[in-house]
């Protein structure tokens, strides 16, 4: 069962997130930010893996402690499921169009975590949310989750679109890269034999 349950507790957050990488793209999401639930509910249905986020955080503050730390425990409890990556597709790609906007997305599931993050956004928050935060959810998820993560936003005028195709490019991206390739009869997909 390609499945994890991650726990992380801070002076700042408390976190549960559970993955199932083989499910069907049900979602449970609750982060204390309407953005930031709404973005990784479409992670899951377009992923198809099943998601389960309950945060807390110092939101009297700012949102940027549960973001970062959500994409910390998602990218960790992806880690965990895929173990030693045995069988997986590895690679994954996607454009995603929404509206005006066009982004591209590409991954490698690689276990070398590295972000190419080329976006910018038109206004500085999407709804109460700094547009500035989505560069830290994603770093911490590749870096957790061990995949080296490229998001190019191609053109778009619209903040809220530019952020929902990066996630739903991720999302179909991260859907490919992981799932089994029968063809690969549960080897490490790598020359070196290990990832």
């Amino acid at each position: 069962m390609r499945q994890a349950t991650v726990k992380r507790k801070t002076k700042e957050t408390d976190i549960s997130v559970t993955v199932d990488l083989d499910g069907s793209g049900t979602s449970d999401i609750s982060t204390g930010i309407g953005f930031l639930d709404h973005m990784l509910e479409q992670l899951a249905r377009h992923s198809l893996i099943d998601i389960t986020v309950k945060a807390k955080g110092d939101l009297h503050i700012d949102f940027h402690h549960t973001t970062e730390d959500t994409g910390i425990a998602l990218g960790e409890a992806v880690s965990q499921a895929l173990g030693e990556r045995k069988g997986i597709r590895r690679y994954g790609s996607a454009l995603s169009p929404m509206d005006e906007t066009l982004t591209r997305v590409t991954l490698d599931a690689s276990n070398r975590p590295f972000l190419v993050w080329k976006a910018s956004f038109p206004t500085p928050k999407v709804g109460d949310m700094d547009t500035e935060l989505f560069k830290e959810w994603f770093q911490a998820f590749a870096q957790n989750a061990g995949i080296t993560l490229h998001v190019e936003n191609l053109y778009g005028a619209n903040s809220h679109h530019i952020v929902e195709s990066s996630f739903k490019g991720l999302a179909r991206a991260l859907r490919t890269a992981v799932e089994i390739d029968p063809r690969r009869a549960g080897e490490i997909p790598s020359t070196k034999g290990s990832l």
